[in-house]
Order: structure tokens, then sequence, then C-alpha cells
């Protein structure tokens, strides 16, 4: 049985690696796509949006309310992935640990 001062290494190699996937994934990038990739949005597995393409077919005073809406759509999609990769990263560090549902590491 490991001792204390084992338990307390195993925890901070723990804690240390979890901060490393957490930097990580910020330079970890998803695309999230609307419109037929009308819109694409680029973003890290951190949520930090890093790019907005937007067709210029859809640069038209009449089509506010679509673009609008197609970003909103692009947003979700890279959002979505972003969380999935991300659990995907914290999944690897975890060394496939099961955490309670809407348990989010680091603390």
């Amino acid at each position: 049985m490991p001792n204390f001062d084992d338990i307390m290494k195993m925890a901070q190699e723990a804690q240390a690696k979890l901060m490393r996937a957490n930097e990580d994934l910020d330079k970890v990038e998803v695309q999230g796509v609307s419109g037929g990739g009308l819109v694409r949005i680029r973003a890290s597995a951190k949520g930090r949006i890093i790019a907005v393409e937007i067709d210029e077919s859809l640069l038209q005073p009449s089509e506010k309310a679509m673009v609008e809406d197609l970003v909103a759509a692009a947003l979700n999609d890279a959002r979505a992935k972003a969380d999935e990769a991300a659990a995907g990263a914290m999944q690897d560090v975890t060394g496939g640990l099961q955490l309670p549902p809407g348990f989010k590491m680091p603390f």
C-alpha cells in the first residue's frame, strides 16, 4: 500500500498532467459549419473563436436574417465539436476514469 508521500506525489503528477492537457486544448482546432458550408467557424477546443468565414453569396442586405441564423448555427456546431475534443483529451488524461455526469476537470 502506498504511503502518504507517494499518494501526494501521484496527485501532484495527475494535476500537472491535467494542467498540461488543459493548456493543449487551446492548440486543438475544430470547425463548425452551417448552410452547407456557406458559414464556417474555426474555434479552439477551449471554445475560443479563431475565425469566421462567410460565403460572399450571403452578403446581400436581404439575406441578413439568414446570415445571422447561419452564424449562430456554425458557432453552436463549433462549440459542440470543441466540447467533444476537450472531453476526448480529458479522457486520455484521466485514463478512462469514470467521472460523474457534469463533472468538469480541471477543478
